[in-house]
């Protein structure tokens, strides 16, 4: 699985002009599913996301979780994080999994996420959105799982 974490203030998904996640400070998630991805590797990712140390303590060094500081999750699907462009200027997401496949992953993903933590929300899968985020830090991370 792929995923690109944002350390947010705040963050918000609409479809359709409509809210449909929010959260305050915390991590809004992009995540995109692979062929050979499973529900190891959806856990695995779940793990890593609440674990990581990527917020301040009191001395300002990124030494605190999203558990530590009780902060959101917003997890949005994007098959776009396996874009190919090795050749070529239009993208190519062949690397990316059959949407069955990525739904059913990513429908896990949030449920587990529902019964870990307490502050889940997400975009819708395969719709349209518009994501809005205030980054705090800024704070970026690439994760191949």
């Amino acid at each position: 699985m792929l995923a690109l974490i944002q350390r947010v203030t705040r963050a918000q998904v609409r479809v359709d002009a409509e809210v449909v996640g929010a959260i305050g400070t915390g991590l809004l998630v992009l995540v995109c599913a692979e062929p050979q991805d499973g529900e190891a590797q959806a856990d695995k990712l779940l793990g890593k996301l609440l674990r990581l140390r990527i917020f301040p303590d009191a001395q300002g060094r990124m030494n605190r979780s999203l558990q530590d500081v009780q902060g959101g999750l917003l997890l949005v699907s994007q098959f776009t994080l396996a874009a190919d462009l090795r050749s070529g200027t239009r993208p190519g997401f062949s690397h990316a999994a059959p949407p069955e496949l990525a739904r059913r992953l990513y429908e896990y993903l949030l449920a587990q996420a529902h019964q870990c933590h307490a502050s889940v929300a997400s975009g819708v899968f395969g719709a349209h959105m518009q994501v809005e985020l205030l980054n705090d830090g800024p704070v970026t991370i690439p994760l191949k799982i």
